[in-house]
């Protein structure tokens, strides 16, 4: 008999619950008049689903404009615990994998081993262990059969333009927008590649004192299972009822953390939701899980660097040049679009200080879909978006929508000055 906490792993099962929720019709899952029960309603069957129809409830749950203002209240709190507490799997299944990427008992591997989970999403869950040497550790394993779920996931065009349609115009179809977010949560199934960039951001934060990337322990991590110090901290719904100046204290250092390493680093942490952040009360902020990790080219990180740096300067030509060039765009009423669309994502920069809010997260959301108009403008200026740009968008609206969560008022411009001058690339008046 299957246990009713297996993964569904057919890609007909998997599209038929889909269906049946509305869910591929992308905004029919969360514009239901039923309220509070349709909410429920999806928690479920995502959260059982898991794999990338979780993340689509994830991103309904945190992201501000995905849900109706009405609704938002009772989708918030039927899919939020879509983000750390989905479904686990049973510990008989996990300790076999567990021993089966380690090649040892588990008793041989860990001192102590907590059968129960103490977080479970959508691709894995985390148990706290003790090493031999008595170090408290995290170890996250892959649900069973979550590979074969996201494998049938990303064969479903309709899953696809599901969290497409969340971070760029509905009707994009781009061959190689569709690549890359296959790629990327293809590379969530391999926690080897995770600790690799685990290790590269620990690397470029390296002596930071306000921000921490939890260690990875390679002796006891495989393709399945990640193995990272454990770290205590309160959640964001904690942090955010903390003191203005701490509130303050700890907006600055996410934003730090998230434009370094866009800047800097050349990568950034496309999956920004609220579970991937723990709050210490000395201000430190903790970064947990990089699994779904875009990299920037080196030509793109240039143009990167001279939007925001045109941006701190207030510099508005020279913004709008940057803008043009890193959207590839020809001119035409596409550009003007487009390049009015990324102006407004970069109001906390140009309007430093900045309080960011769910109203203005809101608007930008709402504001990719106002751009589908462009694909069909008469003189044919509309060019597909760049590679990597509906992470970009996926972590803008995730990490702004964080932001909000903290309700303050932050000199964003001032945290960019100080990181790109520690770096050698200041910011020119």
């Amino acid at each position: 008999m299957s246990d009713d906490r297996e993964v569904p792993t057919s890609r007909l099962g998997r599209l038929a619950r889909l269906a049946a929720l509305g869910a591929h019709t992308g905004v029919s899952l969360v514009t239901s008049r039923d309220g509070r029960d349709a909410a429920a309603q999806a928690a479920q069957v995502l959260g059982h689903l898991r794999g990338l129809a979780a993340k689509l409830g994830q991103m309904a749950s945190y992201i501000d404009g995905i849900v109706p203002e009405h609704q938002r209240a009772a989708y918030e709190g039927a899919l939020a615990a879509l983000r750390t507490a989905s479904p686990s799997s049973s510990p008989e299944r996990i300790r076999e994998l567990v021993e089966s990427e380690l090649g040892a008992p588990i008793d041989r591997l860990f001192a102590e081993w907590e059968t129960q989970p103490f977080a479970s999403a959508s691709i894995g869950q985390v148990h706290r262990a003790l090493l031999l040497d008595g170090r408290e550790v995290a170890v996250k394993v892959q649900h069973p059969g979550i590979d074969r779920a996201v494998e049938n996931d990303l064969k479903n065009t309709s899953v696809i333009e599901s969290i497409l349609g969340t971070v760029t115009p509905r009707s994009v179809k781009a061959a190689h927008v569709f690549d890359d977010i296959r790629a990327r949560f293809r590379e969530e199934l391999d926690y080897r590649h995770e600790a690799t960039q685990q290790r590269a951001f620990a690397e470029l934060h390296a002596g930071d004192p306000r921000i921490g990337v939890p260690a990875v322990i390679a002796e006891r991590s495989a393709r399945r299972v990640l193995t990272s110090e454990f770290v205590h901290g309160e959640s964001l719904d904690q942090a955010a009822a903390r003191t203005e100046p701490e509130r303050r204290a700890y907006a600055e250092t996410l934003w730090r953390f998230v434009f370094k390493g866009t800047l800097i680093g050349g990568r950034f942490n496309a999956d920004p939701h609220p579970g991937n952040f723990l709050f210490q009360a000395d201000g430190r902020v903790t970064f947990l899980d990089f699994g779904c990790v875009q990299m920037m080219d080196a030509d793109r990180s240039v143009t990167a660097r001279s939007l925001h740096a045109a941006a701190v300067r207030r510099d508005e030509p020279g913004f709008r040049a940057a803008a043009a060039a890193l959207l590839e765009s020809r001119g035409g009423s596409y550009e003007q679009a487009a390049c009015s669309y990324v102006r407004q994502c970069f109001e906390p920069l140009f309007g430093s200080p900045h309080h960011m809010t769910a109203s203005y997260v809101a608007e930008l959301v709402q504001g990719i879909g106002k751009l589908k108009a462009e694909m069909f403008a008469k003189d044919k200026s509309f060019v597909m978006p760049p590679k990597g740009m509906a992470f970009m968008n996926r972590l803008q609206f995730g990490f702004y929508s964080v932001l909000a969560r903290l309700n303050v008022r932050v000199d964003y411009a001032e945290v960019e000055r100080t990181f790109m001058a520690e770096a050698g690339k200041p910011i020119q008046s």
